[in-house]
């Protein structure tokens, strides 16, 4: 799936101008997995594989006609692609067409999408980590920042949404901040050459079942694509046992999904998107546990039985105006909004008992902000760009916390609770600009440079100017270098930072070992990038890139206590370091691919919410480097397609050595792999027409792993992988 090949910005036009024919190709099960081509961004969009100026798409009105209307909308894709560069970084790209030749193919959950590219590792909860960074990734739709959720268990976008997603990481230009370690820029599919629509119903294991609409289509100037997923399953959070179906793990999902454009003129349009995540979740429970504390009228209490939930909502809408004067000059100007809340519900008598605290716990967040971007082209050798963003956000807490009396040392001193009620609401700002150019100095060579400036006024005040160079050296048609540094400045995420005051839980069961809670800092970081890619044969392309980060106030996430939600903190200093090599394979019926991570991920000194610790923890970090949880050695991804006919064969899997565990992440989890498989049928039937079904089978060969096993920084509970599944769907495209 996943050409690790370097391709110039005159293959972005082209593909911006070709982006319809994939999901044509898609639709009628042309081979997919394997057609993903990867960029280390070579040149200005001015300037075709040859190094000439390429013909601009002609921006004279015709007849106001289907295909006029088409031309003008593929113009200003062109445009709006031509406005973010990624001269010096790693591109890797997932067409429909490889998402389709996915096992679970539109069905895939877009973290599942991800973990086929390099450098990320899989953990639970759906989280990802992309290099040795915790999440930190910044999703773009159609070039426009939304603004991330609170952290949970589900996922907030849906893979149906996506015509390509480009996941770009290393040395990034001037262009991207506030996340850094990954940006995951969707564009979605559209209804600008053609109407249609799918539906789809997906069900198996676990007592899954899952329906998908989508329609689109376009009226004249007007082009929609709609789309809306409904799923229910009783595997909704990884298993905490080995026990493939666990207990209380039911879940109702939920998404959706608009899309307007509207052609005002051939050379600008207005569009607009929202979306929403409606998710619920029961968390899984392990039998057999014995109770920690006493509660009056209770003697016992089954921990089979306990009853923990979790709601999480995410909405989001944006209005953009985009355009080009159809030779040097592109622009788009957004405004976009965002609401995000989680609710996590205990047990109220449960986990008194187990934990001696129950806290229902709240968060929300509320954002709004604005974009502009920019693209001139001064002349055949210089382009340039220029962009703001700022974004103000309202966080609340709302957290209702039951405990016991304790001592000192945290022993019950009353079996009779009583109830701490802790909340608040903050307004925080996040502001950046940046000015860069493109500059071509030959046909072999290109150099982006340019200036960044990131501020923050939240829970603290700081700002912090970047300097970005990269650099792309094509010596040949088949090969291709890069080399990149970045200053990067990433604030923590505000929702997530509360201001809870740690004292107030002082001679409860819910007090910490540790009362020292120094605020949350930006990380500020520097990010050294070099890699290579070559084209072996017109079917064969490998490559190989090297990362070196070295940070201040290196943050992390951790989950400290029941509630899945995640507390940042800082490492006074950070390391990260890895290397990735990428292969590609595609030749008529068959492609195939495979990736091979190494990284390695430390920190010393925690420097912030170190309530949140013990004071053995505290005192080993201050003074030896330790692994961030989320670290992982070897991280392997491959997979392949195969065409027979009518009939689709694919695999894909996943092999990792092991996350953190142990005191002070002094341990590993072993080494554990899963291989999924798939069967798709292509049908073209009387009456019914085109449709498809596909069976697949989840970790195959069954292993039974472990994620987490409840030790480690900022680790509450095991969690273990699915274990082996069977599914089906049908497909029906009109």
């Amino acid at each position: 799936m996943k050409h690790h090949t370097l391709i110039s910005r005159a293959a972005l036009l082209l593909f911006a101008q070709t982006a319809s024919l994939h999901v044509l190709a898609a639709t009628a099960g042309a081979p997919a997995t394997g057609s993903v081509a990867d960029t280390q961004g070579t040149a200005a969009e001015s300037a075709s594989a040859d190094g000439s100026t390429p013909q601009t798409l002609s921006a004279a009105p015709q007849k106001d006609s289907t295909i006029d209307v088409n031309v003008q909308a593929q113009r200003l894709n062109v445009a709006r692609n031509g406005l973010q560069p990624d001269v010096g970084a790693s591109v890797y790209r997932f067409t429909q067409a490889d998402i389709q030749a996915l096992p679970q193919g539109d069905n895939t959950p877009i973290n599942q999408v991800l973990l086929q590219a390099p450098g990320v590792a899989n953990d639970s909860y759906g989280q990802l980590h992309v290099r040795g960074d915790h999440a930190d990734l910044q999703y773009r739709i159609n070039g426009i920042i939304i603004p991330e959720p609170i952290s949970g268990f589900g996922q907030s976008l849906d893979t149906h949404i996506i015509d390509q997603v480009n996941l770009i990481t290393g040395a990034l230009p001037a262009q991207y901040g506030y996340k850094t370690a990954g940006i995951v820029d969707i564009t979605t599919k559209s209804g600008d050459l053609g109407n249609g629509g799918a539906v789809d119903v997906y069900g198996g294991s676990h007592q899954t079942l899952q329906s998908s609409a989508d329609v689109y289509g376009s009226q004249g100037p007007l082009s929609y694509f709609f789309t809306g997923t409904l799923g229910v399953n009783n595997l909704g959070i990884e298993a905490p046992t080995s026990d493939g179906s666990p207990l209380h793990d039911h879940t109702r999902q939920g998404n959706g999904f608009g899309y307007l454009s509207y052609i005002i003129n051939p050379l600008t349009r207005v569009t607009l998107m929202a979306g929403t995540a409606a998710n619920q979740f029961e968390l899984p429970n392990t039998p057999g546990l014995p109770t920690n504390f006493a509660l009056a009228g209770q003697t016992t209490f089954n921990s089979a039985n306990l009853n923990e939930t979790q709601s999480e909502l995410n909405n989001f809408a944006v209005l953009a105006l985009q355009g080009t004067n159809g030779g040097a000059l592109d622009y788009q100007v957004s405004l976009f909004t965002r609401y995000t809340r989680t609710q996590f519900n205990p047990d109220p008598i449960g986990d008194l008992m187990f934990n001696g605290v129950a806290s229902s716990d709240f968060r929300s967040n509320q954002a709004e902000g604005a974009q502009a971007d920019t693209t001139f082209r001064l002349n055949d050798a210089h382009t340039l760009r220029a962009g703001v963003w700022l974004e103000q956000e309202r966080a609340v807490f709302n957290d209702s916390v039951s405990v016991f009396p304790a001592d000192a040392n945290g022993n019950q001193l009353s079996d009779v609770p009583f109830t701490i009620n802790d909340s608040g609401a903050s307004t925080g700002y996040l502001y950046s600009a940046y000015l860069q150019d493109e500059w071509k100095l030959n046909n072999k060579l290109t150099l982006n440079y340019g200036l960044r400036y990131d501020g923050m006024d939240e829970y603290v005040h700081a700002s912090q100017l970047s300097p970005r160079i990269g650099l792309v050296f094509t010596p040949t048609n088949a090969t291709t270098l890069h080399a990149g540094y970045s200053r990067y400045f990433t604030p923590p995420d505000f929702e997530l930072v509360s201001a809870s005051t740690v004292t107030r839980f002082n001679g409860t069961t819910n007090q910490s070992e540790v009362t020292q809670d120094s605020p949350v800092q930006p990380e500020r970081s520097d990010y050294f990038d070099i890699g290579v890619t070559q084209r072996l044969t017109p079917a064969l392309t490998v490559g190989l890139d090297a990362y070196y980060k070295i940070a201040r106030n290196l943050l992390d996430e951790g989950q400290f206590g029941t509630a899945l939600i995640y507390t940042p903190f800082n490492y006074q200093y950070g390391r990260v370091y890895g290397l990735e090599f990428t292969t590609n394979y595609k030749q008529g019926n068959v492609s195939a691919y495979l990736n091979v991570a190494y990284s390695k991920a430390q920190g010393k000194d925690v420097d912030s919410a170190q309530f949140n610790f013990s004071a053995a923890e505290l005192a080993y970090i201050a003074n030896n480097w330790v692994y961030l949880d989320h670290d992982q050695r070897v991280t392997v991804s491959l997979g392949g397609a195969y065409d027979l006919g009518k009939t689709t064969f694919t695999a894909d899997a996943l092999v990792g050595s092991g996350l953190r565990s142990g005191f002070a992440n002094t341990d590993k989890l072993p080494w554990y792999g899963q291989l999924n498989l798939a069967v798709i049928q292509h049908f073209n039937e009387p009456i019914v027409g085109k449709f498809e079904a596909r069976v697949v089978l989840i970790n195959a060969i069954n292993s039974v792993y472990e994620l987490r096993d409840g030790s480690g920084i900022g680790v509450e509970a095991p969690q273990y992988g699915p274990q082996r599944a069977i599914y089906a769907g049908i497909t029906k495209r009109f």
